[in-house]
């Protein structure tokens, strides 16, 4: 029998079973499926997750298609249409953001063009006069974009160590409107107190929003929204992706109004993901978890190796980062990069350029080793007096783990580490070796 509206009872099923909204009942902009079913069921492990998707596609693909149109054609002439134009959704790009919000642990999550490219949706919630805290060990990237809001949009940005949560007391205000996180931090490799910050925020203006950024350790290692956080971004372009084949950033939150004032952004200046980028971090996102167990199993030896040989090493993973039990209340591991220092800059320099397996370059969390100086790379557009200031080693290098064969991978370093003089070999191991060129206690390989 009809409704009196004359749809049938099976159409009305239909529209309800498939109403354009999320699984907590927000009324969201298009989505031609969500990646996941409908909420009440089966939780599986994060590993699964990764993996299991469902979609609406007409001829059941397992993989998403893509979507490759600017445009879809309307079946009226006020339009109404699911999707009318890229910009503002495509079916692509929108099961990709479901499936994000999944592994996120949010009800909402938004697909960009890069992970600065988030960012700058993020920061355009914020108009002059309002105040920003942050790190003093950034991305140099996101150092850039706050200075530049800064000096031209009136945006009052505090820089503080945010490992220490007396320092950030002690500019939290009423005026605060953005706490804007990275941890581990990057390349000092601090740990920052998420929770503890959050409640001390939004104790101090309950409107101000947390916002962390989680690309060191992806949603495979830790969830900063069930931390306290209000936005979580990263740069789908690193371990997400895995590749460093696509550019991608991914925001993600809980509030409904938020993630609007977002997708508005998103919307007006077009920056959302291209259908094709959007498939291929889809196919990326699904090896997230035994990629990053790999990666992370690699990184746990390096850092032991370099550690035995005397170097200062930066890595959540060791007992002796000052900061171990932190890291492991708020993550599920530690993550595949870290840092070292080996006391002189030219030192550093011909290690890097030693290496062979190592590609010199920046950026991480793709498949293949990395390493560089972020002094003179990733964080270069900051100034050396700052980098000073923030107590940065211009020594420093940093190494990107990828999921090579461990043993290849250090062989590789050691190769690098003796010829550029940092250790000698001797017949009884390596004796590491410091700026000044003197030995101390041998080591075995």
């Amino acid at each position: 029998m009809a409704s009196p509206d004359g749809t049938s009872p099976t159409l009305q099923a239909a529209n309800k079973a498939f109403a354009r909204l999320d699984i907590d009942g927000h009324d969201l902009p298009p989505s031609p499926a969500p990646s996941s079913p409908q909420a009440g069921r089966r939780r599986y492990a994060l590993a699964t997750e990764l993996v299991y998707t469902e979609t609406k596609d007409q001829y059941g693909a397992s993989s998403i298609p893509i979507y490759q149109s600017a445009t879809f054609k309307q079946t009226s002439s006020s339009g109404g249409n699911e999707y009318d134009y890229t910009r503002s959704g495509n079916p692509t790009r929108t099961h990709l953001e479901r499936h994000l919000a999944k592994i996120m642990n949010a009800t909402r999550a938004l697909a960009v063009g890069s992970g600065m490219g988030a960012l700058d949706v993020i920061t355009r919630l914020l108009k002059p006069g309002d105040e920003v805290i942050t790190g003093d060990d950034l991305y140099g990237g996101t150092n850039r974009l706050l200075t530049y809001l800064k000096n031209n949009q009136g945006v009052v940005v505090h820089h503080v160590d945010t490992t220490n949560i007396d320092r950030v007391r002690e500019v939290l205000t009423d005026k605060t409107t953005m706490v804007l996180l990275e941890t581990p931090t990057n390349p000092l490799i601090k740990i920052v107190d998420i929770p503890t910050i959050a409640g001390v925020t939004h104790d101090a203006n309950p409107k101000a929003l947390v916002i962390v950024d989680n690309t060191m350790l992806s949603p495979m290692l830790s969830n900063p929204l069930d931390l306290g956080a209000d936005v979580v971004y990263e740069s789908g372009t690193k371990y997400l992706s895995g590749h460093h084949d696509i550019m991608a950033g991914v925001i993600a939150c809980n509030d409904p109004e938020l993630g609007d004032k977002m997708y508005f952004t998103i919307n007006a200046t077009g920056c959302g993901l291209s259908p094709n980028d959007s498939f291929l971090l889809m196919r990326g996102v699904k090896t997230l978890a035994i990629r990053m167990e790999k990666q992370q199993a690699n990184a746990q030896r390096i850092a032991e190796f370099l550690e035995s040989h005397g170097f200062r090493v930066r890595y959540p993973g060791l007992k002796s980062h000052p900061q171990y039990d932190l890291h492991w209340s708020m993550a599920r591991g530690a993550g595949a990069v870290l840092s070292f220092e080996t006391g002189d800059v030219s030192l550093s320099e011909r290690i890097v350029e030693a290496a062979r397996l190592w590609g010199i370059s920046v950026s991480f969390g793709c498949v293949n080793s990395l390493i560089s100086m972020p002094c003179r790379m990733s964080h270069a557009s900051i100034d050396a007096k700052t980098r000073k200031e923030r107590q940065m080693p211009e020594d420093i290098i940093r190494l990107c783990v990828g999921i090579e064969d461990a043993d290849d991978l250090i062989d590789d370093l050691s190769r690098a580490l003796v010829q550029a003089g940092a250790v000698t070999l001797t017949i009884d191991g390596f004796h590491a070796t410091d700026a000044e060129g003197n030995g101390s206690t041998p080591t075995s390989a």
